[in-house]
């Protein structure tokens, strides 16, 4: 006599249900973060020259020139211009370099950075 049980479990699987699982395998990954973007923002002051400004730009933020005189006219006529959005550590990092080079200039422009 044929049993209906076993063929309808399939052969692996014995009559208490209790047989050996098949199936695939997974692997969960975590899912990846992107990271947080900040803004870097070229404050204005009276004294520092707009050409400083604009070379600030070009060098450190590898603007064109015409990007960077666009920028810069925005920091004289709104009080603040936006160099470029980076990662944190970027970002960091250009503060630090437009800081340096406006203490080594003698100017007293201020550059500062923000969640974007």
């Amino acid at each position: 006599m044929i049993d209906l049980n076993r063929i309808i479990a399939g052969p692996d699987k014995d009559e208490a249900g209790d047989g050996p699982e098949r199936g695939v395998a997974t692997k969960t990954r975590p899912k990846t973060k992107k990271p947080s973007m900040y803004r870097v923002l070229l404050m204005n002051d009276d004294y520092t020259p707009m050409e400083f400004v604009v070379s600030i730009l070009m060098g450190i933020f590898k603007k064109t020139q015409e990007d960077a005189y666009t920028i810069m006219l925005n920091v004289h006529q709104k009080g603040v211009g936006t160099c470029g959005i980076y990662t944190f550590e970027v970002a960091e990092t250009k503060v630090a370099q437009v800081m340096d080079a406006a203490k080594r200039g003698g100017h007293p422009l201020q550059c500062t950075l923000e969640k974007a």
